[in-house]
Order: structure tokens, then sequence, then C-alpha cells
């Protein structure tokens, strides 16, 4: 679905990302891990054209997305929720959540789709009335990725979901990422939380100073010795 092919990215004379090669199949959750500045944020920044590469391709369903805008590579499918969540702390839950539909082809069907997130988390259809900054973290995150849901991602790429949260609630984060990938939506997932997100993972790229150093299955990198002393302390 989407593969990604000698990326390279410099912010003025800093370069980010090194000869960059990823793959996502189709109905896969993939994830990225690495340390704070290894660049897995401007990765899917890369990805959703908010900025422009310095070479390399990033191709979706047979589409290079490094000739599009960011607007329409949301047309295409491919749905960024970003890290911090960034919400409309001064609009509703349910406003928040009908701007994930906000294009004109998303519009028709929105209650169903409301439907949908509101199984999904239960509780942002108990407080649809509430102002989007006065809600915790956690239920800012849930709308969040609540509101990603709206826009029927073919791709959705999650920015550090778990930032932030309490344990109790990373866990029922990363339940729900893996409920929405069964309900058959593709996940590109950039984590802290190397064991978590290994744990739900299909495979996984380890991401280091800009360079991929390491690919496998996520229960092949959970048992790796690098993995295990880099990231998860062992």
């Amino acid at each position: 679905m989407l593969k990604i092919a000698g990326l390279n990215f410099s912010y003025d004379d800093f370069k980010v990302l090194w000869d960059l090669n990823l793959e996502v199949n189709e109905g896969e959750i993939v994830t990225v891990v690495g340390s704070n500045g290894a660049g897995k944020s401007t990765m899917l920044k890369n990805i959703s054209r908010l900025v422009k590469p310095s070479s390399g391709s990033i191709i979706f369903s047979g589409v290079d997305l490094t000739g599009l805008e960011s607007h329409e590579v949301a047309a295409q499918g491919v749905i960024q929720v970003p890290e911090g969540r960034r919400i409309f702390p001064e609009m509703t839950v349910l406003e928040n959540l009908r701007m994930g539909s906000y294009l004109k082809s998303l519009r028709q069907d929105r209650e169903a789709k409301l439907k949908r997130v509101f199984s999904l988390f239960p509780r942002l259809k108990e407080r649809q009335k509430q102002l989007g900054g006065t809600m915790s973290g956690g239920e800012q995150q849930m709308l969040a990725i609540a509101r990603g849901l709206m826009a029927e991602p073919r791709l959705l790429l999650l920015d550090e979901p778990s930032l932030g949260l309490s344990p109790l609630l990373v866990d029922s984060i990363f339940k729900t990422i893996a409920e929405v990938n069964r309900q058959g939506v593709t996940i590109l997932l950039v984590e802290q939380n190397v064991y978590q997100a290994l744990h739900v993972s299909n495979r996984a790229y380890v991401l280091e100073n800009g360079r991929i150093v390491m690919t496998g299955t996520g229960k092949d990198l959970l048992s790796d010795q690098h993995v295990k002393k880099a990231f998860l302390g062992i």
C-alpha cells in the first residue's frame, strides 16, 4: 500500500532522514520506533506533505505523494493524527469530529461515521457538547484518533498516541489501535512506548539518527538484544 524509497530530508543544512526505505502492506500495523530526535515525526510529515523531501519517492497505492499538496494526500485516504493531539480546544467534541469529515466527499454519511467512532469511544458520545480543551489528556487523544477516523482513512498515520498518558490509558489506546486495525484500517504507527507498539505490530522498523538500522516482525524485535538494551532497559 505504501512504499518509501530513498527518502532524504533536511531542515536547511541539517539532514534528518538518510536514504529511508519502508513499506506498509494493506491490513498491517507497522511501527517505527526510535528515540527522540531520530526523525520519526519528520518521516510522517513527509508522507503527509507537510514538508517537502530533498529526494526520494513516497508511493501510496500507485500514486507518488511527493507531487501532491497536503489536502490532496488526505483526499487519497492518508490521514495523520499528529503528535500532541492538536484538537480544536474551543470547539465541542462533536464539532471536532465533524471537522474530521471536512472534505465534501465525506460529508454525506457523517451520521454513520459518528456512530462508528462513538462505538469505539463511548466516552466521546457522552461528552459530545463538551469543549475539547476542557477534556483530560486521554480523552483528547481519543478525540484526535476519532477525528482521524471520521475521514475514512485507508492508511492512518499515528504520531506518538500514548505520549503523556497514564499506564492505564496507554493500555486502552493500544487496544483501540488494534481494534481499528481489525476493522480494516491499515496503520503506520510512530511510538516511543516500544514494548506496547511492537506487541501490536505485524512488522516494525528501528530508526536511529535518521537511518533505518533494523526491521523485522514485532515479536522478533521484542526479543532482539539491541532493542532490549536501547529501548526496553533490559
